[in-house]
């Protein structure tokens, strides 16, 4: 029994303690635009490559898009910088957004004037922008190489012929009757 117990502890412990990924991140703060906006953008690239959210971003509409694309180059240049500067191996290919929050940033208290001399007040707002990508992991069984399969061996050469198409027997139309034609009324006068 005790045997049993440490060997299932062993399995808990071996998957615990996963190769965890490093992240680099990159921060746009006190950006004049509401957090709302901002998840708007953030929402089209997170999950996806680096690639393809430089291009999301790039073609993207909205006023806050350069800025997103200015922010996730920082955070490819600061993976590139980082891992040179710690001699880890590091595939830009496989990098993706694994985070990108836009979290509210100091309001600013602003006046309106109103009718009848009243004041109404309203609130600008900030965003404090957060990128991290992360290098994929290499799921078990996935092919990241594609192999050529074997040439067929020379002593058993089979040309094959695309097979003709067999005529098609012609299918006699069956003579539908003919609408009448319409009937017009006349008026009565």
């Amino acid at each position: 029994m005790v045997s049993l117990l440490s060997a299932v502890s062993e399995e808990i412990e071996e998957e615990t303690m996963a190769v965890e990924t490093k992240e680099y991140r990159a921060e746009a703060k006190f950006q004049r635009v509401s957090p709302q906006k901002v998840r708007l953008v953030l929402d089209l690239i997170k999950g996806r490559g680096v690639q393809e959210a430089l291009e999301t971003a790039a073609f993207t509409k909205k006023r806050i898009a350069p800025v997103i694309h200015k922010l996730l180059t920082s955070a490819l240049d600061n993976a590139k910088y980082v891992a040179g500067e710690q001699g880890v191996d590091l595939d830009v290919d496989n990098l993706y957004v694994k985070l990108a929050l836009a979290n509210d940033g100091p309001r600013l208290k602003r006046i309106r004037p109103a009718p009848m001399g009243r004041a109404f007040r309203y609130q600008r707002r900030m965003t404090h922008i957060v990128l991290s990508v992360a290098e994929r992991e290499a799921a078990k069984g996935l092919v990241t190489k594609v192999e050529e399969p074997a040439a067929p061996k020379a002593g058993k050469k089979k040309i094959e012929e695309p097979k003709a198409a067999a005529p098609k027997a012609a299918k006699k139309k069956t003579e539908e009757p003919k609408a009448a034609p319409k009937a017009t009324k006349k008026k009565a006068e």
